[in-house]
């Protein structure tokens, strides 16, 4: 069956929504480095932390994870700073 959505792995990075880990003090410049990029298809990539083995089992009611996706968290003041650049629905 096909999916309603499908993530394009052809996509390119566009732009990023908000201020890197650096600007925030949520990195030291080496290897920590959560972000949130809009792609040139529109699409959101999200990179953080993968915490699918932790919530996995916790999930709320109705929330699933398919074989093929990952629970990620990124420090809460990265999506703050990205709200200017995310448009009203």
């Amino acid at each position: 069956m096909a999916r309603a959505w499908e993530a394009d792995p052809s996509a390119l990075f566009e732009r990023r929504l908000g201020k890197s880990a650096e600007e925030l003090g949520n990195s030291d410049g080496n290897d920590e480095c959560p972000d949130i990029w809009q792609l040139d298809n529109g699409d959101v990539a999200v990179i953080g932390r993968d915490l699918t083995a932790v919530y996995g089992s916790r999930l709320p009611q109705g929330v699933h994870l398919a074989p093929d996706e990952r629970l990620v968290v990124i420090p809460g003041n990265m999506l703050s700073a990205a709200k200017k650049d995310i448009p009203d629905a």
